[in-house]
């Protein structure tokens, strides 16, 4: 099948090779569902509330002529989080034991080598924890009946991700990305979707006039604020006297200008290098690109604000009644005679921790729904596909879901 838009001329939605027709209605109601759930069997629930969440939104995305399909289940990814406890959580926790008796015992160079291989450990678990994310996701991962994989178990991965990451650090962190690329091409080039690998050749020298100016930008802050140190310290008595106000607004504004100023560059460099290293990756004759630019993540990001902002709204409102009526309460009679002071105060606090949960807790699958449709919308494909040619993958099946890349917080894509 043949792509019938090219690279030069954005694609319209009707005529994308992607497109995604859900409805944040209802997704809302899977959501709140979910969220019951997870309360009511104390969390337990959480990964199978994943997986249902997962199930809708690869179903309402199509890829030219067939929607996408998850397979995933919550037991492969409550078995993830159990693996996560036994082979991350319990060895950190005795290793921390050791540490203080080696500590304990005058055994400083002892201790601290513990810590420098704990240190190279987690790193090397996190690199893992990516690779297996992806691996995982690919393989549950269907269209027209295929699905995609790795035979890799991502062993060598996380080796490279401990000295690539090393090597980005090195030179005042100037190879940064030149590492983050790599390491996504190399985790890309171990994929592969039936019987086609997939192909990664993004260039981290498009993205580095980017990165240089989020570089250099505390640097010209720093100075700056030097520079303006000296000329009021130079003003002597001939200027005016700045009062603990003013100070305090010029520190405000100093902070928020650094850190809001400082996202802003970094987003700006998040946008170019997430193009190019799309537009790099292709599978047989099919190659994707992402078109999304620096103002589309910001609205994004913006949106995600505005939930939280939102959740807010809705917990400060009960919040402010409640306070209003234990006070009532506190200053006239109880409202039931054999009622006692605490009874009455947990008849109002229960309800209010249940008002303060599930407006936040809402937060996070609204925010993972934006994140997919956004992605879906901006990603492109071009080219050829022959589905005569499209076998099933081959390779293995992981038997348990991404729990280390959940505890470190780390995307697949």
């Amino acid at each position: 099948m043949e792509g019938h838009f090219d690279r030069e001329t954005p694609p319209t939605p009707q005529d994308s090779a992607f497109e995604f027709n859900g409805n944040w209605a209802a997704f809302g109601k899977i959501a709140l569902t979910n969220l019951l759930l997870t309360i009511v069997t104390l969390g337990i629930y959480r990964f199978w509330a994943t997986a249902r969440e997962r199930r809708y939104l690869w179903s309402e995305t199509r890829f030219i002529d067939d929607r996408l399909e998850w397979t995933g289940t919550g037991m492969e990814l409550l078995i993830g989080f159990v693996m996560v406890l036994l082979l991350l959580v319990l060895p950190l926790f005795v290793i921390q034991f050791v540490q203080q008796a080696l500590l304990l015992q005058g055994q400083t160079a002892a201790a601290g080598g513990l810590t420098l291989l704990l240190f190279l450990a987690i790193f090397y678990i996190t690199g893992l924890a990516q690779f297996r994310g992806l691996r995982y996701r690919l393989s549950r991962t269907y269209w027209h009946g295929i699905r995609g994989g790795s035979d890799d178990q991502g062993v060598g991965y996380g080796w490279s991700y401990i000295w690539k990451n090393f090597v980005g650090y090195m030179v005042f962190g100037l190879m940064i990305p030149w590492s983050l690329m790599t390491l996504w091409n190399e985790r890309w080039n171990k994929m592969s979707f039936g019987p086609h690998k997939f192909d990664a050749i993004g260039d981290h020298s498009d993205t580095f006039k980017r990165y240089l100016l989020f570089y250099l930008l505390p640097v010209l802050l720093f100075a700056g604020g030097i520079i303006f140190g000296i000329i009021v310290a130079a003003s002597g008595g001939n200027a005016a006297p700045i009062g603990p106000a003013q100070s305090f607004g010029l520190a405000l504004a100093f902070v928020l200008f650094f850190y809001l100023g400082l996202g802003l560059v970094a987003l700006f460099f998040y946008a170019k290098f997430f193009r190019v290293a799309i537009d790099g990756l292709s599978l047989q004759k099919l190659d994707f690109g992402f078109s999304a630019k620096t103002k589309d993540w910001f609205i994004l990001l913006l949106g995600d604000a505005g939930l939280w902002l939102l959740a807010a709204l809705f917990v400060a409102l009960p919040l402010a009644v409640a306070a209003v009526s234990v006070g009532l309460i506190n200053n006239f009679k109880l409202p039931d005679a054999g009622a006692t002071p605490t009874e009455v105060y947990l008849a109002f606090l229960i309800p209010m921790i249940f008002i303060i949960i599930v407006p936040f807790s809402l937060v996070g699958p609204f925010i993972r729904y934006r994140h997919w449709k956004f992605f879906i919308t901006y990603l492109q494909c071009y080219g050829e596909i022959n589905l005569d040619e499209l076998t099933q993958s081959e390779t293995e099946i992981s038997k348990h879901g991404e729990g280390l890349l959940d505890a470190f917080d780390v995307g697949a894509i």
